[in-house]
């Protein structure tokens, strides 16, 4: 018998983030999936038809979705033509504890966004074992234009120069499919993008200090060839999909 392909086997592409997920978290973003695809207010299905797209027992299922019913992701009504419906905070953004205000592009953001969030990990994973001097004194360059931006408290300049940082993480990797598709989608949602407003739970220079240390930590991990920046990335997409969503044009 001979052993997989590598490219075939799962744990080789599946996201790190995602294998650490428990199971209802898992479920829940299956959940956050169907729904970014839909608009405000349409139906997803009943419970048992979400749950069995999930794969997942009852528990585990009313656990996922007491999560995303937590995240603004869906509501539920009981009765006649009940169900699942998406939340009129949806579709989701995980860009922090700020609101970003995008034109009237806002579901193809939101996916642009889903899709970059999956593909973070594995960046981090590239950096780590390819970044050289000058690519860590770029990162740490962009670093410094996030902390002129969150000493002027210029959330809009802030997430710019967040973007920008990410964007050198990944041009690190030496994936010639990876590293394209990834920049390609940055373009996209800053494309989109037209200001940052404070979130309703934090104030926008408490958001904009906090996660310009996290992205520092991420830096002096990657710098030190230390797997911490692994955690440090699932933690900053853990913060990012809690609460957000993307209103209308400001």
């Amino acid at each position: 018998m001979t052993a997989d392909i590598p490219a075939l086997r799962r744990e080789d592409w599946e996201p790190r983030r995602w294998r650490t997920l428990t199971a209802p978290e898992r479920a829940a973003e299956e959940i956050a999936a169907l729904a970014a695809n839909l608009k405000p207010g349409d139906r997803l299905g009943t419970k048992d038809d979400i749950r069995a797209h999930c794969g997942v027992s009852v528990g585990t299922f009313n656990e996922a979705l007491r999560m995303a019913q937590q995240r603004g992701i869906v509501r539920v009504k009981s009765g006649p033509g009940g169900g699942l419906f998406v939340d009129h905070q949806s579709p989701l953004v995980r860009l922090g504890n700020s609101m970003l205000a995008v034109d009237q592009d806002a579901a193809s953001v939101a996916d642009a966004i889903r899709l970059r969030d999956a593909l973070d990990p594995l960046l981090v994973e590239d950096a780590l074992k390819h970044a050289s001097a000058k690519d860590i004194a770029a990162m740490r360059a962009e670093l410094r234009k996030m902390k002129e931006a969150a000493q002027d408290c210029d959330g809009t300049a802030f997430i710019r120069a967040n973007w920008a940082l990410h964007a050198r993480i990944a041009e690190v990797s030496p994936s010639p499919i990876l590293r394209p598709l990834y920049l390609n989608l940055l373009e996209m949602v800053e494309a989109h993008l037209l200001s940052v407003q404070p979130g309703e739970g934090q104030p926008l220079p408490e958001f904009i200090e906090d996660r310009y240390r996290l992205h520092a930590a991420l830096v002096d991990a990657i710098a030190d060839g230390d797997v911490r920046a692994l955690d440090i990335i699932a933690e900053h997409n853990t913060t990012q999909r809690l609460s957000n969503h993307v209103p209308g044009p400001a």
